[in-house]
């Protein structure tokens, strides 16, 4: 099969060829149809120093995904050869407190596709049955790949009751835009998202239903009186892994203010915790998705109105990947999806 895979300590994916996964008595194999690209994706293409103490070389990398059953394990129940299916890129252990109790997402013997194990941009990829998640018929491939970012979303935005409530997303990076159109979906008062790249902001307000603020011309207490706020933003979510974008997020928030963290600061940030004592503001750090809640979720969204195909503005071959990659390294794109066939 055609895969593609790490296969130089450098710059790049390489086209190979491998062969078809076998899979053990509990997994499925899944012909892969569509994948989307991920910011993970991009630091492993970079080799960055993450990467390259995280990923080993010669592995398949990839994790968002959608496809079809094609093969089942004789242990396998509840799924059938010919189901369209994503599935959650995070294989669990089975030993720890936390799974146990079943808090699957906090498991720490976590391992991810793509990341630890072979992963999905190839024509077929080996997953356990336990980490399918069926796709129903109103939900199609090109929506079905990029689950796992939305799930991403979902699970930062549903973190705090929003019902009502003055939101600020700051990063408007294509999580941060589907974040922004579920904390609309689910009842948030108005929502303002920030970012420094045109481009993106223009994205996120084709999207949902948003104040883009581009706060490297404008002044963000600015947009106060237009939206009837008199002491700052009740929620933020932080999905740019910026400090500085904290510091402003903590600026603006209400006495008891809570914070969502998605975004990943690169090493050591700076950070004044005596704001964040004195305003009494919660923050929550978020990683992935909840399993399963946050796919239960996130789909019962998508048949009841949710709309994000528009933060899939790239749409590429896999056998055109590079320019799929440069796209999304360039900073200005939405989604990107390569198409498997």
């Amino acid at each position: 099969m055609k895969a593609l895979a790490k296969v130089k300590p450098e710059v790049g994916l390489w086209q190979v060829e491998r062969a078809v996964p076998e899979i053990g008595p509990e997994d499925v194999l899944i012909k892969v149809r569509k994948t989307g690209i991920c910011g993970t994706d991009i630091h492993i293409w970079n080799w960055d120093d993450w990467a390259a103490r995280t990923v080993p070389v010669g592995l398949v990398t990839g994790h968002e995904f959608a496809g079809e059953i094609v093969a089942m394990g004789a242990l396998v129940e509840g799924l059938e050869i010919g189901q369209r299916c994503s599935g959650e890129g995070h294989l669990i252990g089975k030993l720890s407190r936390q799974s146990r109790a079943g808090k699957f997402h906090l498991d720490p013997a976590t391992r991810g596709i793509g990341v630890n194990d072979q992963g999905a941009f190839a024509e077929y990829l080996r997953l356990p049955a336990f980490n399918v998640v069926p796709l129903p018929d109103s939900i199609d491939d090109e929506i079905g790949a990029i689950l796992d970012p939305l799930g991403n979303a979902v699970h930062t935005a549903l973190s705090f009751d929003l019902v009502g409530e003055y939101m600020l997303i700051t990063g408007a990076g294509p999580i941060g835009i589907m974040a922004a159109a579920v904390a609309r979906h689910v009842g948030a008062r108005h929502v303002v998202i920030t970012d420094v790249n045109p481009a993106r902001l223009e994205l996120a307000a084709q999207v949902a239903d948003v104040v883009p603020v581009n706060v490297a011309e404008t002044d963000l207490r600015s947009v106060y009186p237009s939206l009837k706020m008199s002491q700052g933003f009740d929620v933020g979510m932080e999905m740019s892994g910026n400090h500085q974008a904290l510091d402003q997020m903590v600026d603006k928030l209400v006495m008891g203010g809570r914070i969502a963290m998605l975004g990943i600061p690169p090493g050591k940030s700076p950070v004044d915790w005596s704001r964040i004592v004195f305003k009494a503001i919660t923050i929550k750090g978020v990683y992935g998705r909840e399993i399963f809640e946050t796919w239960y979720k996130m789909i019962a969204m998508l048949e009841n109105g949710l709309d994000v195909r528009r933060v899939i503005i790239h749409r590429f071959r896999a056998d055109v990947f590079v320019t799929g990659f440069e796209t999304m390294r360039s900073g200005l794109s939405g989604k990107v999806v390569l198409d498997w066939g």
